[in-house]
């Protein structure tokens, strides 16, 4: 059994097969900063033969058939990692202001969700897909609702992005009943959909997504666990959200999140936790012991009124800490650039200016996201061998000049307006500030119509 009626022929190949030679790709005359262990920053060219990196050298020449990519001027680097984005909930961005985590949750995320159909979901993938792209983000952990997710993962993938998806996986909340599924047939429905995803395209990947603990029973968890030891697929979960949250799980399993998760078996390189603001001393240490990855979202966080999580002492201890800007109904955006800056300057304001180096933010936004993700060894850095996901920043904008450290002008001047190109899997999917893949104005007419048609559908609670 899989997500919705005739997905079964559908996603077994999310996008039709290309026999068209694709065209090398020459990214001349930037600045690299390559991401490596070294930091290393070069001038160079760089030489994209189908979508990886085969040279990396200042002066070279040209293939006569090559796409000239004119990076003058420009740094050029891995394109961002986000770990945590929800793009179905695109459709309901400046909707949901002004509420806590659970409210948020109760009065429009839920509903919201449940009234979804393949058409809004389709346009809320591309009108967010198209966002992350133009501002630099090419691959995403996207966690989705119960249904339609094979709809996510085709447009994503049309649109340019690429990323490890998931089917949202919740069967004892007190949200709408749309949304409440039996425990045993949800997590058959995932594991098809991940076999599928193994078997289509090399961009996608998989993983289990329980919504948190206090949308599952015990069951459900007990099944999550066994299919990821078994499969060895990712599990993608939300962790010590608030504070009320850590109180409601351990009411219900006797234990905060993070030792259930413990008990569970979970804990290991292959769980990825969002926010984890409200964990203990303690708690840091088992995830630094199991290589669990925490997913940061700093401005949700704040924007929810959930806390700061204590991200220096998280990497202190040897956490492996990534990016994401978690759902556009409460960060009002998708931007890297803004995770990257709040992420900074939160720490900064409760521990000092030297907290959260401008270098080691660059790098939660590129190489320890791909870290996070498995895919360390394919993305996140420039070099040879690498696919070509590559983003050209244009250095020289009126407000990030002189920008003499690219850290900290990435971090702490520059934005979406700086985007001049963005390369995926080889491909060019932004050129000269532009979306190559799709209309920007369908996708925004597309969107505006579904976000009217969802919010007559959904059943929000009345204030």
């Amino acid at each position: 059994m899989i997500d919705d009626p005739g997905a079964r022929n559908k996603i077994s190949s999310f996008l039709p097969s290309s026999t068209s030679p694709r065209r090398p790709v020459f990214v001349k005359g930037g600045t690299v900063l390559t991401m490596d262990p070294h930091n290393t920053i070069l001038p160079a060219d760089v030489l994209l033969v189908d979508g990886r990196i085969l040279a990396l050298a200042p002066y070279m020449t040209a293939p006569a058939d090559a796409d000239i990519i004119d990076a003058e001027g420009c740094w050029v680097l891995p394109g961002f990692v986000q770990t945590h984005v929800h793009l179905c909930q695109t459709l309901w961005r400046n909707l949901a202001d002004g509420l806590p985590l659970m409210d948020w949750l109760r009065r429009w995320t839920w509903p919201m969700e449940a009234a979804h159909d393949e058409a809004t979901i389709r346009a809320s993938t591309r009108l967010g897909a198209a966002e992350l792209l133009l501002s630099g983000t090419t691959t995403v952990n996207d966690m989705g609702t119960v249904r339609h997710t094979e709809v996510v993962i085709r447009n994503a993938l049309e649109i340019g992005l690429r990323g490890v998806f998931s089917k949202v996986l919740m069967d004892l909340h007190d949200g709408p009943a749309a949304l409440r599924e039996n425990p045993d047939e949800a997590l058959t429905q995932a594991l098809t959909l991940a076999e599928r995803c193994r078997t289509s395209d090399a961009r996608l990947r998989f993983a289990l997504a329980p919504r948190f603990a206090l949308s599952s029973s015990m069951h459900m968890l007990e099944r999550i666990a066994l299919a990821a030891r078994s499969t060895g697929l990712l599990v993608h979960t939300h962790c010590a959200e608030t504070a009320e949250e850590v109180r409601l799980t351990t009411d219900r399993f006797g234990c905060g999140p993070i030792d259930l998760f413990e008990q569970m078996g979970l804990l290991g390189p292959n769980l990825l936790l969002a926010h984890c603001v409200h964990i203990t001393p303690r708690e840091i240490e088992r995830l630094a012991e199991a290589s669990v990855s925490v997913l940061h979202c700093p401005t949700s966080n704040l924007k929810l009124g959930s806390g700061i999580a204590p991200v220096p002492a998280m990497l202190a201890a040897g956490v492996r800490v990534s990016l994401g800007a978690d759902g556009a109904p409460c960060n009002n955006n998708l931007d890297a650039f803004q995770e990257m800056r709040t992420a900074a300057l939160v720490q900064k304001a409760l521990l000092g200016p030297t907290a959260m180096p401008a270098r080691t933010v660059l790098r939660m936004a590129t190489i320890a996201g791909a870290t996070a993700l498995g895919l360390d060894g394919e993305i996140g850095s420039v070099e040879k061998g690498k696919r070509g996901d590559l983003l050209v920043l244009d250095r020289r904008r009126v407000h990030c000049v002189p920008a003499d450290d690219p850290a900290n002008a990435i971090v702490h001047s520059m934005g979406r307006d700086n985007v001049r190109h963005v390369l995926a899997d080889g491909r060019v999917v932004v050129r000269d500030g532009h979306l190559m893949t799709a209309d920007v104005s369908e996708i925004v007419r597309e969107a505006e119509d579904a976000a009217e048609r969802l919010k007559r559908n959904a059943k929000l609670p009345k204030d």
